[in-house]
């Protein structure tokens, strides 16, 4: 994990107290900066803040760019916020830094939760149980039906496939490219978080379960050292009952201060860098940190 904009190690800024203890809200910096040496002018989109649709609210933040450039926000057809602006030709750095007030609690667990036959799925969930360019549910369908045939059908289903998916990749850097698809990551048995994703996902949708892809900024709170270097983490929300529950299939257990960037149907959707053109990529730092309580965006 790196430090974040203030310095400070992740070690200094963790403490773990128990969940009995921790009532109130919980206050996480996150943040990144991307770093490139275009040679021209280069368009690109960034998706790097908290997006709507989350138990959280951003209570203050900074966008800096250099040098400094206009810029446009949108949301894309899946409601994710972006930000357009058009790289200088030279150097150009973008950095977001903010502070997020989320929940304390765990990810929650539905053991009863109900997944409903094809003909009762809301409309909105339909387009989540098809194929897309990293998901290729129909050729894994029958290894889906095979592995998780006779599982209880709802929560059970689900967790048994992100059960499956955990044991049978290897996590590492390297292993996988922007192209894997979950076909790719099934058979070479490794990859990276996005790739733990798309597989899970993949079953899912086998199994006429919609699943729909997540990546943001996840911190390590309660998790003993050491740590990785920090980066941007995917996982995966299933469909059962009436909304959408979280499964994170790479870690394979309850976290706390999970904060979304952005959802669509697998990661070519949701990217959290598209530039149009080769802008020469320099360098990537993400921070996610817990803080005791609010405080003011460095200067």
């Amino acid at each position: 994990m790196s430090n974040g904009p203030g310095g400070m190690s992740p070690n200094e800024l963790l403490t773990v107290i128990p969940q009995a203890e921790r009532p109130g809200p919980l206050h996480v910096r996150v943040g990144c900066e991307f770093r490139y040496a275009p040679s021209q002018e280069t368009a690109a989109v960034f998706v790097v803040r908290p997006g709507a649709g989350g138990n959280y609210a951003v209570v203050s933040e900074s966008w800096t760019t250099e040098p400094a450039l206009a810029w446009r926000d949108y949301r894309d057809v899946y409601g994710n916020e972006c930000r357009r602006v058009t790289m200088s030709p030279g150097s150009f750095t973008l950095r977001y830094d903010a502070l997020v007030e989320t929940t304390s609690a765990l990810d929650p667990i539905v053991p009863d939760a109900i997944a409903h036959p094809a003909s009762a799925l809301p409309d909105h969930t339909l387009m989540y149980t098809l194929p897309s360019r990293f998901c290729l549910s129909d050729e894994l369908a029958p290894i889906a039906l095979e592995q998780f045939g006779n599982c209880e059908p709802g929560w059970a289903t689900v967790q048994a496939i992100c059960d499956f998916v955990h044991d049978h990749l290897v996590f590492g850097y390297g292993w996988s490219g922007p192209m894997t698809t979950a076909v790719d990551a099934y058979e070479n048995r490794r990859g990276v978080c996005r790739d733990f994703a798309h597989l899970a996902i993949t079953f899912c949708r086998a199994m006429n379960i919609p699943a729909r892809y997540a990546f943001g900024y996840l911190p390590d709170i309660d998790i003993p050292p050491p740590y990785s270097e920090m980066d941007f983490c995917a996982w995966f929300e299933a469909y059962l009952g009436d909304r959408w529950y979280t499964f994170d299939p790479r870690n394979n257990e309850r976290r706390r201060g999970r904060i979304v960037l952005a959802r669509g149907r697998d990661a070519l959707d949701v990217a959290m860098v598209t530039t149009f053109g080769n802008p020469n990529f320099q360098s990537m730092v993400v921070w996610a940190d817990p803080e005791a309580a609010p405080s003011p965006l460095s200067p």
